[in-house]
């Protein structure tokens, strides 16, 4: 075994003891940020002098249950990688299943597509990455989530608007012209128990939905049936107790078809979709 097999495999030992279940995985990865390579090439590297100092460092900070993510500075979500850090909400893989259900949505040559409660953009970015002819419009709240959301934006063509989505009037002036609309809202029930990096590291506004999870949703649900074109799509995600409650409030909406519960990676229920009539 290498110095760094062993600095790797000593990482994951304590990693592990720490209680997180990726210890082996974090450990590479970070052994991987800290030597500047990919992971599958960590076989292949050669660490500088100071490299056991700084990694141990690294392996400490995880083991305090810090995000990985905030670690190495960065995401990955479908084919973009994100700026993320302390203030806004880390993307998750549960999120790729919607991605890849909006991917296959039809959108009119020039067509609008809205990514709600966008936080660090990545809906906004990925969509637009994958429809470069559509109009990719990113709303958020947050001033902090903002900043990133600029920084990972930069360079595309997604517009981001600063705005509550509980506001009737946000984007008053795309009524009845959106093509499609996307939304991660705080759907997280209060009092729910979470892991330490999400509840000590993730911000309160992105997890937390009311008593029912439910408060974000309604009005996204609301805002999108008035911006959407007749045969526009709706999709947004729940929290995996929530899939029902989602699924009737599309329905009490009285302007949507073809309102569906959708699983994600894990086969859990995690968005529902809908067609405006």
């Amino acid at each position: 075994m290498t110095a760094l097999q062993q600095a790797i495999s000593d990482a994951a030992t304590a990693l592990a003891a720490a209680g997180i279940d990726s210890a082996r995985t974090d450990a590479e990865q970070l052994a991987a940020h800290v030597i500047g390579v990919d992971r599958g090439r960590l076989r292949f590297a050669d660490p500088e002098p100071d490299f056991l100092d700084e990694y141990r460092t690294l392996i400490g900070r995880r083991a305090q249950r810090i995000p990985l993510q905030h670690l190495v500075g960065s995401a990955a979500f479908g084919p973009v990688t994100l700026t993320v850090g302390p203030g806004v909400f880390i993307p998750r893989p549960e999120t790729e299943a919607l991605l890849e259900w909006a991917q296959a949505v039809a959108v009119r040559p020039g067509g609008v597509i809205v990514d709600l409660c966008t936080g660090s953009g990545a809906l906004a970015l990925a969509l637009a990455s994958y429809r470069p002819d559509a109009r990719v419009i990113a709303v958020e709240r947050s001033a902090e989530a903002l900043r990133y959301a600029r920084a990972n934006v930069d360079g595309s063509a997604v517009e981001l608007v600063r705005a509550d989505v509980t506001d009737r009037d946000v984007l008053a002036g795309l009524t009845g012209e959106v093509d499609l609309v996307v939304a991660n809202p705080p759907y997280i029930p209060d009092g729910a128990d979470l892991e330490p990096e999400v509840a000590e590291h993730d911000p309160h506004d992105a997890l937390f939905g009311g008593p029912d999870g439910m408060a974000v949703i309604a009005p996204i649900v609301e805002l999108a049936s008035r911006l959407l074109r007749p045969g526009g799509r709706l999709g947004v995600e729940h929290d995996d107790t929530t899939s029902a409650a989602t699924a009737e409030r599309f329905g009490a909406a009285g302007v949507f078809t073809d309102i569906a519960a959708r699983r994600d990676l894990a086969g859990r229920f995690r968005f529902v979709t809908a067609v405006r009539s």
